[in-house]
């Protein structure tokens, strides 16, 4: 007789208890396990407590922003963190992206958004975590000096490691299966994020910190070009070779 696997852990962390309620009962109800911290030192000591599958994190926190303790919890060990964010400046994005936040939600948004964010998220990282294992492992993608092994979620830049989140991974390596076409945002949120609506931005800013692991120089981009109008097109040149 098999056994239920246990629900994934969500670690809710929001200081405002309105919000804090309603998405912990939005993931309830769509099956997870939800704990909930009202501040940055309660959500580490939960964490540490009980290492959650993935968390949901307020940027602005007392006692430890939202970006420390996504620091602090990456720093310890693999865990997903979606961000939640009430600005609309992108540059707070960007930071929480470059301490390791694998997306973000910005305020107000749709719980219902929310729960299909954490379980795109949830099942991205699991694969991610089985990757090595496959019999049929899939292909290398490689090109302009760069390799991504999707078996062992590896990427790298002519031979140096790249610290890519789970979405920068999954991002790159959909250009790289498709070289030279002119992607829309739209498509690129429904083919690698796996949604048929959201915020598009989502799209600009891995972009955007996609280019900045990836590009010589990230001011003037070679690799991930924008196409106006239409989106962006990855070119790999004949120049470029691993």
């Amino acid at each position: 007789m098999s056994m239920e696997p246990p629900p994934a852990r969500i670690l809710v962390v929001d200081d405002d208890p309105t919000v804090a309620e309603v998405v912990s009962g939005y993931l309830h109800r769509a099956g997870y396990a939800v704990e909930q911290a009202a501040d940055g030192p309660a959500a580490l000591a939960r964490a540490e407590r009980n290492r959650p599958d993935l968390v949901v994190l307020d940027l602005m926190l007392p006692g430890i922003d939202g970006l420390e303790v996504c620091r602090r919890l990456r720093a310890a060990g693999p865990v997903p963190v979606i961000m939640l964010t009430a600005r609309g400046d992108e540059d707070e994005r960007i930071a929480g992206l470059e301490v390791g936040a694998d997306d973000y939600v910005t305020k107000p948004f749709s719980p219902r958004e929310l729960v299909l964010r954490v379980t795109s998220v949830l099942r991205r990282s699991r694969a991610a975590e089985r990757g090595a294992a496959p019999a049929a492992a899939p292909p290398v993608l490689a090109g302009a000096g760069l390799a991504l092994d999707p078996a062992t979620h590896r990427a790298t830049k002519r031979g140096a490691e790249l610290a890519l989140t789970l979405r920068e991974f999954d991002l790159l390596a959909h250009f790289l299966r498709h070289p030279g076409r002119a992607i829309g945002r739209e498509d690129l949120m429904r083919e690698v994020w796996g949604w048929d609506f959201g915020d598009l931005s989502t799209v600009t800013v891995h972009v955007r910190r996609l280019r900045a692991k990836i590009e010589d120089d990230p001011g003037n981009p070679r690799l991930i070009q924008t196409v106006w109008g239409v989106g962006y097109r990855f070119d790999v040149g004949p120049q470029d070779t691993l």
